[in-house]
């Protein structure tokens, strides 16, 4: 009777947990996502230029590991805005490019709500669900490095084609991202909310930039 009533008790203290991470990830990616979006939108309006490689790679990874140092302290929010913010910041630069198009503001709406769609359709199926996707490790680590050769080839050899498929990798990747991160908080992988929201953050971000690609060069061949 005790060994029931004690894994009653584990059960709710799990549950308590999952939807506490839960509720900080959802929230704390509600506000980057909204910082983020106002960053973008200062950059795109001030026409700011995209920066160099070398100080995005930097700025990203130096930031990421920052907020990995800090991810259990309330320093780690602040970090979090930071990255989250310069992301924005990258993004400017790009809408602008895409906005410059014939048909530009169809393309970046389109992206904008087949992103939210897919995101939403996703987590809605994990949290319904509860499958554990913790399978999908292996595919995501074997697609980054499929996806990080092939970028390099395309630096380096100009492939027709080459660049439609990187998105549509990116697209897969990202979604699967998605499916993995979201089913780790559900069955105990992540219990910090800031890495959480960290990776489903890079993921919309990968995600919504694919589709933007995808969306310009498909309306580029009309």
């Amino acid at each position: 009777m005790n060994d029931h009533n004690y894994a009653l008790d584990h059960t709710q203290v799990e549950q308590q947990e999952v939807s506490r991470v839960l509720r900080n990830t959802y929230g704390l990616l509600a506000i980057t996502l909204a910082f983020s979006g106002l960053v973008a939108f200062l950059a795109q309006r001030a026409n700011l230029p995209y920066p160099n490689i070398f100080v995005v790679l930097i700025g990203f990874y130096g930031l990421f590991f920052l907020t990995t140092k800090l991810r259990n302290s309330p320093w780690g929010l602040v970090s979090t805005l930071a990255l989250t913010g310069f992301m924005g910041y990258t993004l400017g630069p790009i809408l602008n490019r895409y906005l410059g198009m014939a048909n530009g503001a169809e393309v970046v709406s389109s992206a904008f709500a087949m992103t939210a769609l897919v995101f939403c359709g996703l987590s809605a199926y994990v949290l319904t669900t509860r499958k554990d996707m913790s399978f999908l490790s292996g595919f995501i680590t074997a697609g980054f490095f499929v996806l990080l050769g092939a970028m390099l080839v395309s630096v380096f050899f100009q492939i027709s084609g080459l660049q439609l498929a990187i998105s549509a990798g990116f697209v897969l990747f990202a979604s699967a991202s998605i499916l993995f991160q979201t089913s780790a908080i559900i069955h105990g992988g992540e219990r910090n909310y800031i890495m959480a929201t960290i990776s489903l953050y890079v993921s919309i971000y990968n995600l919504f930039v694919s589709l933007l690609q995808l969306l310009g060069i498909m309306g580029s061949d009309d």
